[in-house]
């Protein structure tokens, strides 16, 4: 069984996480919660995988047999309650190329692409990238909840002749797993408009008790006819570096035009152990992540009573999925960047700041829980020590008598 309060040391590992501080212009002694990469090792049986496939000593091209077909069938039915068929399949690198891939695939430069701010930062690089027009449909907080403004993603669509929309599904950074009936809103809009939707349902995996991530295209056939779900075992069994994600078409004409976008970009054949790693995962991994999400919500439950005993100021987004958290830190009443100087050089800190997910996220700041508590803590009680100094100072009141 996987000890998850096991701390691993991962620096000089070329870790993207641990070992690139300072080429990313932070201090070498951060403590880094930003990227979503977990501080866990995969479960046993993917070790165990990966370790005989190399003994074998030939790492050629490779490429999947219906066995792998059969393996995300069995795991999206038995997990999501999601048929899948074979010809759906289309093979990536990753999530975020194949959101690049579906953006050349389904409009033409100048055309209007839709996210909802904020959100993962790549959607808005994506399509700067590909030099399409970025609309934004901004997401409402409101009682302490993000909402979706409906009148307004559809008047947005109205207005810029939106040809394609990406969701984030469980959102990336706010937490929200959307509602059935959220969901069928979306869809609904979408087709009137006969808008594409590029489902990003890489954390579908992570929902918290009391909610259910509902796939996207689940909802109906005809809203399964104008969606690309794109999914991963990265977030799920932290394989991120092994480059295998799994795209869903069940449109025959997008399917194709999907594809030819792909081998126009000069790519062909998955990573030979990525293979083999999501393979053993969704066949041997269910318990694993059954545990990593029960550690998860001691984690957040942790950062839920530290902050409302020591860091009263600073507000959680409680989050109904992923293990990305989502900080309120403008009752500090600090600038972007006196915050950013708290958060780095203060605190020793590297979380995300919000505003890389647009400026609706400016005060805030994403933090990722998959770690060992020891680390959560650690991350903790340097913020806690760096907003009293901060707080002697500047002479504010501050409003904990722990200090």
């Amino acid at each position: 069984m996987m000890n998850f309060d096991t701390m691993i040391n991962r620096r000089n590992t070329n870790s993207l996480k641990y070992d690139f501080a300072l080429e990313n212009g932070k201090p070498a002694d951060v403590l880094p919660l930003w990227v979503a990469d977990m501080d866990f090792r995969v479960p046993n049986k993917v070790i165990d995988a990966l370790i005989n496939s190399s003994k074998h000593g030939i790492l050629g091209y490779s490429d999947t047999k219906q066995e792998y077909i059969h393996t995300l069938k069995q795991w999206f039915f038995k997990t999501l309650n999601w048929h899948i068929k074979d010809e759906w399949l289309v093979k990536t690198p990753g999530v975020v190329f194949a959101l690049s891939i579906a953006i050349q695939s389904f409009t033409k430069e100048e055309d209007a692409v839709l996210i909802q701010r904020p959100v993962y930062y790549p959607f808005s690089r994506l399509i700067h990238k590909n030099h399409r027009k970025l609309v934004n449909s901004p997401l409402i907080y409101k009682n302490d909840k993000y909402q979706i403004d409906f009148v307004d993603f559809e008047q947005k669509i109205i207005e810029n002749n939106v040809k394609l929309f990406i969701l984030c599904s469980p959102h990336n950074p706010v937490g929200r797993v959307w509602t059935k009936e959220e969901l069928t809103k979306i869809g609904d809009i979408c087709l009137k408009y006969q808008v594409i939707v590029i489902a990003d349902e890489i954390h579908s995996a992570f929902t918290y008790p009391g909610h259910q991530h509902i796939v996207f295209a689940s909802l109906s056939p005809e809203i399964n006819a104008i969606t690309i779900t794109c999914t991963a075992p990265s977030k799920t069994f932290n394989l991120a570096g092994l480059q295998v994600s799994n795209i869903f078409i069940a449109n025959e004409n997008l399917r194709k035009q999907f594809i030819d976008t792909i081998d126009r970009n000069g790519y062909s054949h998955l990573n030979t152990l990525g293979i083999v790693a999501c393979q053993a995962a969704y066949t041997y991994g269910e318990e694993w992540l059954k545990s990593l999400k029960q550690y998860l919500i001691h984690n957040l439950n942790f950062v839920r009573e530290f902050l409302k005993e020591h860091l009263p100021e600073i507000k959680l987004v409680e989050p109904e999925g992923t293990y990305l958290l989502w900080l309120d830190f403008s009752a500090l009443q600090l600038s972007d960047e006196a915050l950013e100087d708290l958060i780095t050089h203060k605190a020793k800190l590297w979380l995300d700041a919000g505003v890389m997910f647009g400026i609706e996220g400016k005060q805030f700041q994403r933090i990722n829980i998959a770690c060992p508590q020891q680390t959560l803590e650690k991350a903790l009680l340097q913020l806690k020590s760096a907003i009293y100094q901060e707080n002697l100072k500047s002479n504010k009141v501050f409003t904990s008598s722990k200090f």
